[in-house]
This record gives C-alpha cells, structure tokens and sequence, in this order.
C-alpha cells in the first residue's frame, strides 16, 4: 500500500475518527439492551414522531389557541405537575427501538399515526390546563372534580357510564379529575370529531361544551405558566434498555387475576393415553398471539398484561395434563371469551393500576 502524503498525514492527525450515529441500530437485541438510555443520542427529528409534532402544533393554530406546549424525549408519556410540556416515549425516535419495544412489550403505545396522536392531543390537555392554571377555576372544579384528589393506585372503571367520554383505552377519563378533563379536551380538539352529535344526550356534553367555551375564551391570551422545564430528559437516565423493560414489565404485571383450576377444566380435559389429543398448553400457545389480539381489543387490556395472565394459564394447563377435545375454532373462542370474562372481572375488581402520566 502506497503512504499518504505527508501533508494529507498533518491534515488529518489529531482527528478524531467518526463514529456512525446509531450505530447501535444493528446490534442483536441481547446488545441492545445493555445500552443505557442516555447513549442513544435520540432526538425528535426523525419524520414520522416530528411529523405528530408538527400536527398537534397545527391543531391549536386552528383552535386559534396561542399556547404551544414544548416536548422531550424520555421512558414514558406523562406530562409532570405544573409543567406546560409533555415526555414523549424514546421508543418513538428511531424504527429499532420501536421493534425493541415491540418484542419486550408485544406493542409500542403510540406506534401509529393515529394512535401516536390520540395520545398527544389528550398530553396536550395537561398542558394547557398546566399552562393556564384552568384547574383553580370552580366551574372546572365542579364538572371534573378537584385536581388536588389523589392519584389512585388503582380505579374501577364503569364501561357503560355516560358521564365521560370515551378516547384512550380503559376508560381513562375515569380514573381521575385531572384525566377527565385531558380526555375531553383531546375529543374537542380532534378535527371533524363531530363531538356534539356523539355525546348527544350524555351528561359528558356539559363538559365538552364547556371546554369549547374555555378555549375560546383563552385562544388569544398568553400563558401565565410559561416554564420550559423538561423532566426526566432521556439524556440523564442512566439506566440500560434491560433494567428499563424488567421495570415496566413489572409494573404491568402487579395485581393480575388468580385463574383457578375448575375455570381450565371446564374449557379443557383431563389427560389421555391417546398421543393424537393435542395438550391444552400446546394449543394456547398456537393460538396465544390471535386470541390476545382479540382480547385486547375486546377488552382494551394492554396485550402484554394478557400475555402473562396466558402465561400462567399454559403452566397450569401443564400441571393439569389437560387436553383438547372438540371443534378447535369453538374451543378457540370459548377460550378468548373465558379470558374475557376473567379480564373484565379485574377490571372491575378494582385491580387496575394506573400506568399511563
């Protein structure tokens, strides 16, 4: 090999070699996950979460509203006390975290347009209520309650009531006065939601009504909290992607449903001495993705929190020798809707815990 010459030697002493951003985007997920979080060098520029951004910003122009709330990346969505400014999760900056969480949690929260928005409109309505202090105002106080009531650990939703709108899954509204006002103000600001056809008849037009009088009435006036604080910046978690997903996998897993073994054996059989009767373990963990999915969306339970509760019922199944007998689509269903009636009756147990800020 022929050496440089020695001018291009001196240009280029001392330089530090570059290393390619993300880097990190190829390793194996058993890497990955070693990574701490404030090395990721993630921002909100990448297009699809900028482009969310960037919608949410319009929205409020439209609204005529003048307040613009600022955004950061860290673990999770939440919109801290008295801050006028929401955390978008980091898994959202880069495609390969996003698969990461996928993996880990079985879905990524926000990981569609649709669905990334819903999230930030209804963060939005912390901001502005942050940003204008609208939760000391006593009408507020007497629709939604008083924001100083403490946060549950747990609530027990009324899927039928009338009394709040129905926007984010588990029936969010309900879980607190400061959620019930987040909720309706991100129904009022979603474009063409036709609102006041919707909530035709439900005591929770009031509110949404009055959140239409609130905004116009502020669309033109300054903030009188104008703070740019961020909280928890990505940047300063020092934790690794590992020690982050065993935390959160933790959180949704506390105060899951006891399956008992007479709920399996109705569904199921005791075992055989035929080796062609499929294992009942064996069955729900062919059919563990579909039938989550359609739990999921039946109950809106998180589908990682399904997953555990099957989990279980697979151990159990084993320790049973149960097996299948009968049409296997009836059995399937018989098996999503005894999952169902389980799921449903923690939620209104009062076992749910609050996991979205």
């Amino acid at each position: 090999m022929a050496r440089r010459s020695g001018s291009s030697n001196r240009k280029n002493r001392g330089r530090p070699r570059r290393v390619p951003p993300h880097v990190w985007a190829g390793y194996p997920e058993d890497r990955l996950l070693d990574m701490r979080l404030c090395d990721l060098g993630v921002s909100l520029s990448r297009k699809p979460i900028r482009r969310c951004l960037e919608r949410i910003q319009q929205e409020l122009e439209q609204r005529q509203i003048r307040f613009r709330p600022h955004f950061w990346l860290g673990e999770e969505w939440f919109t801290p006390d008295g801050i006028p400014g929401a955390a978008v999760p980091f898994y959202l900056a880069h495609p390969r975290l996003a698969r990461l969480e996928r993996s880990q949690m079985l879905e990524a929260e926000g990981g569609t347009y649709k669905w990334c928005m819903r999230i930030l409109r209804h963060e939005v309505g912390h901001a502005i209520d942050h940003a204008y202090l609208l939760h000391r105002r006593r009408r507020w106080q007497r629709l939604f309650g008083k924001s100083s009531q403490p946060y549950p650990e747990r609530y027990i939703p009324k899927p039928d009531s009338r009394r709040y709108v129905l926007h984010l899954d588990h029936w969010y509204a309900q879980s607190h006065p400061d959620e019930d006002f987040a909720e309706t103000f991100a129904v009022w600001l979603r474009p063409k939601a036709w609102w006041r056809k919707r909530y035709q008849g439900w005591p929770a037009l009031k509110k949404l009504e009055y959140v239409d009088e609130l905004m116009q009435e502020i669309a033109g006036q300054a903030p009188v909290v104008r703070s740019r604080r961020v909280i928890e910046p990505l940047s300063r978690i020092r934790k690794t992607l590992r020690e982050h997903y065993e935390q959160k996998r933790a959180r949704y897993g506390q105060g899951l449903p006891a399956f008992y073994d007479r709920d399996l054996r109705r569904l199921f059989y005791g075992t055989g001495d035929s080796p062609r009767r499929e294992s009942a373990a064996s069955f729900i963990r062919r059919h563990r993705a579909e039938v989550r999915g359609i739990v999921s969306r039946w109950t809106r339970e998180y589908q990682y929190t399904l997953d555990l509760v099957m989990r279980e019922m697979i151990a159990r199944c084993q320790e049973l020798s149960l097996y299948v007998q009968g049409p296997r689509e009836q059995v399937k269903m018989d098996f999503a809707i005894l999952l169902t009636v389980e799921t449903m009756n923690y939620i209104h147990s009062g076992r749910r815990r609050l996991l979205i800020m």
